[in-house]
């Protein structure tokens, strides 16, 4: 596939409207400087910077789809909590949030990373707190959510949903999705993103779980060997009958996975040199359904993801990559 073609699909997003259904998490970075060491235990002590909260999960997947050009619609469940005003004040203007739930006993969950470094280096990852991840959802506050979600389809050319594993998204939710779509006669893309639910989600267009998901859902190890990979592979695309799946496999690229159709196999995009990797599958995701929004075959939506996947672990933080960047790369890449 030439620059041409990916450059015109890029080109091709721009006004796309994606409907993102499920968890949103507030990530919060505390950002401090390396002062000493404690003489109460061997710890480091850190002076305090700041403090960030951006949105994660489907928000983090919300803002990379407007970033590149889309306009989304959001259905969550979140708290009326600081972390979750925040992180909802963080979404691109192109997030549309009346589909948004803010219930005042939801717990909103937060993961917490603390950053360190010194004056002259760059801050580093030394410890992540998860709080209010996989509390229980209240039965009164999943049913305004539902009635949300199905709502927020209405109309959209593709639906990304995302499962973090809160207890939010079920296979049933996205059963009546689907059937919503049918019953209003459009053909719209689903594509499913789960952390720990891969083969509950059955018939859809794609999801795209990365390599170590795929060996704990199949209890197995692929590591290195390519035969591995392909029967792997291939039991994923059996087990969920889905239209695709790509497995994305870090700094080893991609592997993309069709019925009746050889595997094909995508090299990491850029260098090797990964700055940070929160949040990149919500990238490679919100790319991948993007683009096949805007009708791009399988193929061509993984390699414009696997773009935006290499370009956004370049970033540290909860990041986005927009539709300029992609474009700038695929020339320099090409040109």
């Amino acid at each position: 596939m030439d620059s041409a073609q990916l450059l015109a699909l890029v080109g091709a997003l721009g006004g796309r409207r994606v409907a993102v259904i499920g968890d949103v998490v507030a990530d919060e970075f505390v950002y401090g400087s390396v002062a000493r060491v404690s003489r109460e235990a061997p710890v480091l002590i850190l002076e305090y910077d700041s403090t960030q909260i951006v949105p994660g999960a489907g928000g983090n997947a919300a803002n990379n789809v407007a970033a590149l050009g889309g306009t989304v619609n959001l259905a969550t469940l979140m708290g009326t909590d600081e972390p979750a005003r925040r992180a909802l004040a963080a979404l691109h203007r192109n997030v549309d949030r009346r589909h948004v739930v803010q219930a005042r006993r939801a717990t909103t969950p937060v993961k917490t990373r603390i950053l360190a470094g010194g004056v002259h280096s760059a801050k580093q990852q030394v410890v992540r707190i998860d709080r209010g991840v996989g509390s229980p959802v209240a039965d009164a506050q999943r049913k305004v959510f539902e009635r949300r979600a199905v709502r927020a389809c209405a109309k959209v050319d593709a639906v990304l949903v995302s499962d973090y594993g809160s207890g939010l998204v079920t296979p049933r939710l996205v059963t009546a999705l689907r059937a919503s779509l049918r019953a209003a006669g459009r053909a719209t893309p689903v594509l499913v993103d789960t952390r720990h639910g891969l083969l509950r989600y059955r018939g859809l267009t794609a999801c795209t779980p990365n390599q170590p998901e795929v060996e704990q859902a199949l209890d197995v190890r692929i590591g290195d060997d390519p035969r591995a990979l392909e029967r792997a592979g291939r039991e994923v695309l059996e087990r969920t009958r889905n239209r695709a799946v790509l497995v994305t496999r870090g700094s080893r690229g991609m592997a993309l996975f069709e019925p009746r159709t050889p595997t094909i196999h995508i090299p990491i995009f850029g260098t090797d040199e990964i700055a940070d990797v929160t949040g990149a599958g919500d990238t490679v995701m919100a790319t991948m359904t993007l683009a096949l929004a805007a009708g791009a075959s399988f193929e061509a939506a993984a390699r414009l993801a696997n773009v935006a996947g290499g370009l956004v672990v370049m970033k540290r933080g909860t990041a986005t990559v927009s539709a300029r960047e992609l474009r700038a790369a695929i020339q320099t890449r090409h040109g």
